[in-house]
């Protein structure tokens, strides 16, 4: 595809790459997971922070005291999205406030450490109305969710008192809705292949869309916590913690890459529908109304590297630094889906797809926790990544473009057996000149909160 038909392209691109438990915001993941690593900017290679420790680093489950740990979590996360097309009203996203529960439980005898949890791992999302113009003037709205979350079983050993090693088995799941309007000629650029009576009356010049200005491919079930489409398998990750000093502890952990089926809805979960009007007569047209299944191929999760510290700089200090490498240009190539009508009119399929080119995301975490007394812990933490997505590929429906997030937490023990921790993060407003008349802006506010009981 050329270079200048690339922003309008990605109009669509954007309604297929948004999140509905999580906006995640180093590229499609958190910047912290737990309320005890996020308070540190996201730093946890090297630290105990709690049963989060499943979803960072499994090694580090073997740093906190023997006996049991359950977690009961809630994050909020709170986007605030603004797209601004030449003379157009500015279109202010709907999507600014997305629930994102977490459960996990924890077991450490001293040599080992198991469990299980449920937690987000990401995802991305964006709701325009009817009204904008990126609405196409379709007359309905356009949204997109993309939700990734996994169910994870940790397993943890001391090997000897300075080493640590850890490993999960986990089970992911992917769902999309979409609700995506364009007009026709983008929807023409994305089209890579046509088979059957159907693909082929798509393509056809003189084809049932040749009357129309707009095109649209609705899959969607308003359902906050699930999607349309559905992928699931299996992946995991492995870490170890190695104490290098008194005082001094390192830690590292690999995610592997996905490789979950491609995400599907069922053979009428989908709609391709096509409209418009006569100039002549400036009468309605309908174009095409067809029901089918949409298939996104080969959508995944990008493997992540690690490394952190953490030093106990005084009696009541310390301070942690990770570093993670998150492997984008792998898995975001492109975005590729096949529309298969259920065969109502005709037999067939259409697919389509829409270069990416994400580059691979280096991730600074910085952050230090100071114990105030026994009961109160205080953290702060600055969080800075690259972004990942070149600027030609930016658009309206989809402006993963924050950078920096600065974070601050804090713990309190309740009881000997209970404790209350929260973080808040921080990301400032970025603009970004699409190229193509458009200008996006994205900030954002994220608030995690969980429940500790040790027993």
């Amino acid at each position: 595809m050329k270079r200048h038909h690339t922003m309008r392209a990605t109009f669509l691109a954007a309604s297929l790459l948004a999140a509905s438990t999580a906006w995640a915001t180093n590229g499609m993941l958190m910047e912290g997971y737990g309320p005890e690593a996020l308070g540190l900017g996201g730093a946890a290679q090297a630290v105990d922070n709690g049963t989060a420790a499943m979803a960072n680093n499994p090694a580090t489950l073997q740093l906190s005291a023997p006996g049991a740990r359950f977690d009961l979590a809630l994050g909020v996360l709170g986007p605030n999205v603004k797209t601004t097309v030449g003379n157009y009203p500015t279109a202010v996203s709907g999507g600014d406030s997305y629930l994102m529960p977490a459960f996990g439980w924890v077991r450490n005898n001293g040599r080992y450490s198991y469990g299980v949890g449920v937690m987000g791992q990401g995802g991305m999302g964006t709701e325009y109305a009817a009204n904008t113009a990126l609405a196409m003037g379709t007359g309905s709205d356009v949204r997109s969710e993309l939700a990734v979350g996994r169910v994870i079983f940790p397993l943890a050993m001391k090997v000897n008192p300075v080493f640590n090693i850890g490993a999960s088995l986990d089970y992911a799941w992917m769902s999309l809705d979409m609700k995506m309007a364009a007009t026709v000629p983008m929807l023409a650029q994305m089209v890579t292949g046509a088979d059957g009576a159907f693909g082929m009356a798509l393509a056809n010049p003189a084809g049932p869309l040749s009357q129309a200005q707009w095109a649209r491919i609705d899959f969607s079930d308003n359902n906050d916590f699930t999607g349309k489409a559905k992928a699931r398998g299996w992946t995991g990750k492995l870490g170890m913690t190695w104490q290098a000093q008194p005082g001094l502890m390192l830690g590292a952990s690999h995610h592997l890459k996905t490789a979950l089926p491609d995400m599907q809805t069922s053979a009428r979960g989908a709609r391709l529908s096509a409209g418009g009007y006569n100039p002549a007569t400036g009468e309605a047209v309908t174009g095409l109304a067809d029901e089918g299944r949409i298939t996104v191929r080969d959508f995944q999760m990008p493997a992540t590297t690690a490394v952190g510290l953490a030093w106990q700089a005084g009696p009541s200090l310390m301070v942690a630094m990770d570093v993670k490498r998150i492997g984008w240009a792998s898995s975001m190539k492109q975005f590729a889906m096949t529309y298969t009508s259920a065969g109502d009119m005709m037999a067939g399929s259409v697919d389509f797809a829409m270069p990416q080119h994400w580059k691979d995301q280096t991730v600074l975490s910085l952050g230090a926790a100071y114990r105030v007394s026994d009961a109160l812990t205080v953290r702060a933490g600055y969080n800075h990544a690259s972004n990942p997505i070149p600027d030609a590929y930016v658009n309206p429906l989809f402006p993963a473009t924050v950078k920096t997030h600065y974070t601050l937490g804090l713990g309190y023990q309740l009881s000997p057996s209970l404790a209350l921790q929260a973080a808040l993060s921080h990301a400032p407003t970025v603009s970004v000149n699409t190229g193509s008349g458009a200008q996006v802006t994205h900030s954002q506010k994220n608030y995690q909160l969980l429940l500790a009981y040790r027993y």
